[in-house]
């Protein structure tokens, strides 16, 4: 199976206006954003989180020898961790892949009040229906199957994508709903000694204790300064891909010295396309 790209940030992405990047902002400091520090009980498992501020390669698109500094890598779920590094791995947890659409039982495609499919029309994949208890316990089975496979091969994390689903379902989805179909997939990954990685979503960072999750994955906050959400949140446990020189610059000339940011090209390409673009100065 090949993965798409990051690239599902260009055209539909969630833009957070400046009251929205107060809101989350009070929202976490209330909430004690430092807690990705705390000490692990004994009944917590043991699992790791990434290191702040570390070299970074994106490789969703396809794995490649990592190059000299990179310490933390995200690769799909079809592939396999690169050693001695902390790796994470890609699941598209929220739709359903265009090529996998067969593979889901009818009912558990969200469809509208007409019994249509709800599509993300950028990358023809269907939305998973997690409106219900009972049919988010049914997807989140499915997805936990691929994290077991994430966890058998020796990845540190799984980054679950498309968590923002509920913004293009026409209003079938709600927030909630994603928060607690993701709090069955960290509770499941964290039971397997994974973190999990929350995915872009600047405007549920509010809620990511509730969600269970650890750290952020995130396109583009250089690009619409969305960075200070995410590391105010995860107390700088960030990982951003930028996709334009002008993301770079701008995620850098703030948050070079706290974040991990690298620049990749939109179809997260590997090194013997000539599209290839890794860059992080």
């Amino acid at each position: 199976m090949l993965t798409k790209g990051a690239s599902r940030a260009g055209g539909r992405r969630t833009r957070v206006a400046a009251a929205l990047l107060v809101t989350a902002l009070a929202a976490t400091a209330s909430s004690g954003c430092g807690s990705a520090r705390e000490t692990r009980t004994a009944e917590s498992p043991a699992y790791r989180l990434p290191p702040r501020h570390a070299g970074f390669d994106y490789q969703i698109g396809g794995a490649y020898p990592p190059a000299h500094g990179v310490r933390v890598v995200s690769r799909d779920r079809s592939g396999s961790p690169a050693p001695g590094l902390y790796n994470i791995c890609y699941v598209n947890a929220f739709q359903a892949q265009p090529g996998e659409r067969s593979d889901w039982p009818a009912d558990l495609l969200l469809r509208d009040g007409h019994g249509r499919l709800v599509i993300d029309e950028d990358w023809d994949e269907p939305l998973l229906d997690i409106r219900t208890p009972a049919k988010r316990s049914r997807v989140a089975a499915r997805v936990n199957r691929w994290i077991d496979g994430c966890a058998k091969k020796g990845f540190d994390a799984v980054e679950p994508d498309n968590y923002d689903s509920y913004t293009r379902s026409g209003r079938l989805l709600t927030a909630a709903d994603a928060v607690a179909f993701m709090r069955l997939l960290t509770g499941h990954a964290h039971a397997r000694d994974l973190a999990v990685g929350q995915k872009n979503t600047a405007e549920l960072t509010a809620r990511r204790e509730a969600a269970g999750l650890d750290f952020a994955v995130t396109e583009e906050c250089g690009q619409y300064d969305e960075c200070e959400v995410y590391a105010k949140a995860f107390d700088d446990l960030v990982v951003d891909i930028e996709y334009t020189e002008r993301g770079l610059r701008r995620a850098l000339a703030r948050w070079g010295g706290r974040l991990s940011i690298v620049r990749r090209d939109v179809g997260v390409s590997t090194p013997d396309a000539p599209e290839y673009v890794r860059e992080v100065r």
